[in-house]
């Protein structure tokens, strides 16, 4: 047994999120076929250079993977990657914990996000029970039936049922939900204890860790397959470039003993943090900020083609659906 007395959470108040002030409800969302924001002519050169990689690697059969903070689903544009996956241009998805919760609130009641300075002083910041309770059960049933936290999750949301409970869900907008559906790896990377639904009694560390731990060998598994693919980080500046250095490790081993390559790969990274530095000529000196861009010295280092996008990922999600549209002719 420890030695140490740990925080006894059967004491909390527990509210209903049927009963708290959201921020956001569904009409964040932004039509796919809306006209995107116009942009500075070098940036979206940018982005027709990586739509045409991605087109590439789509008819060679290596993998496209978006990995995604939370805030892109803030900001309305789950509908893009929904679509973009309808169409083939998405084979691997990789989000964090908060990625889920947004899905899922919305997906159960149309709203999401709170308001934290508030709720804190309150006490009650995260402290909702159908949040907590409905994805804690949910991983907890998919680490029994060995799946991975997303899938669990996805299930969930696209079947409209937690084992024998009968939940309604409204897909529409749900990027776990839609992923579950078409089949598309969509893995979660938590870490535990910066997550709302840590803090709810019924939260499982063991089922948290296992089937995250699924999800992170799930991802790992279509990056050692990624010769010839395309990797797009967006707005994920912790999660997405520590993860992938460990998987591209793997997976770079895995190729070394059976012989076949793993060099040739795009990576692209797309945050707001402002950025001069030639990432490809080296890192820059320990005492620069810029020393301290995570999301963009991990991925300079793992080799292949690596560029840094400065755009409001609404923006680039925007411009770059509307360029796949276009050059690969799916909008009918």
């Amino acid at each position: 047994m420890s030695r140490y007395k740990i925080f006894d959470r059967s004491k909390l108040e527990l509210k209903s999120l049927l009963d708290r002030d959201s921020r956001f409800n569904e009409s964040i969302m932004v039509d796919p076929e809306s006209k995107p924001l116009k942009i500075e002519k070098k940036k979206y050169n940018t982005i027709e250079k990586l739509a045409e990689k991605m087109i590439f690697s789509k008819e060679k059969g290596a993998p496209i993977i978006i990995a995604y903070g939370a805030h892109l689903y803030r900001n309305g544009c789950s509908p893009f990657l929904i679509e973009l996956m309808k169409k083939g241009h998405i084979q691997q998805l990789l989000t964090n914990g908060a990625g889920i919760i947004h899905d899922f609130e919305m997906a159960y009641m149309g709203r999401t996000a709170e308001d934290v300075r508030r709720y804190i002083k309150e006490g009650q910041f995260g402290l909702w029970d159908e949040t907590g309770r409905y994805l804690n059960e949910c991983i907890q049933l998919g680490a029994q039936l060995n799946q991975g936290l997303g899938e669990s999750v996805g299930k969930m949301i696209a079947k409209g049922e937690l084992g024998k409970e009968k939940i309604n869900f409204n897909k529409k907008y749900s990027i776990v939900g839609n992923a579950y559906g078409l089949g598309v790896p969509l893995s979660c990377c938590m870490g535990i204890g910066q997550d709302i639904i840590h803090t709810h009694p019924s939260c499982d560390g063991g089922a948290l860790g296992k089937t995250s731990h699924r999800d992170f060998l799930i991802f790992s598994n279509t990056v050692s397959n990624l010769e010839g693919g395309v990797f797009i980080s967006i707005g994920s500046a912790v999660m997405a470039p520590t993860v992938f250095e460990k998987s591209l490790s793997m997976a770079k081993n895995l190729a070394r003993q059976e012989k076949r390559m793993l060099e040739n790969y795009t990576l692209f990274v797309n945050d707001i943090h402002p950025s001069n530095w030639n990432w490809n000529k080296g890192e820059p000196p320990t005492n620069t900020p810029e020393f301290f861009m995570r999301f963009c010295k991990s991925f300079s280092r793992m080799g292949g083609d690596f560029k840094y996008l400065e755009l409001n990922n609404k923006e680039f999600v925007h411009n770059l659906y509307s360029i796949l549209k276009k050059a690969d002719n799916f909008s009918e």
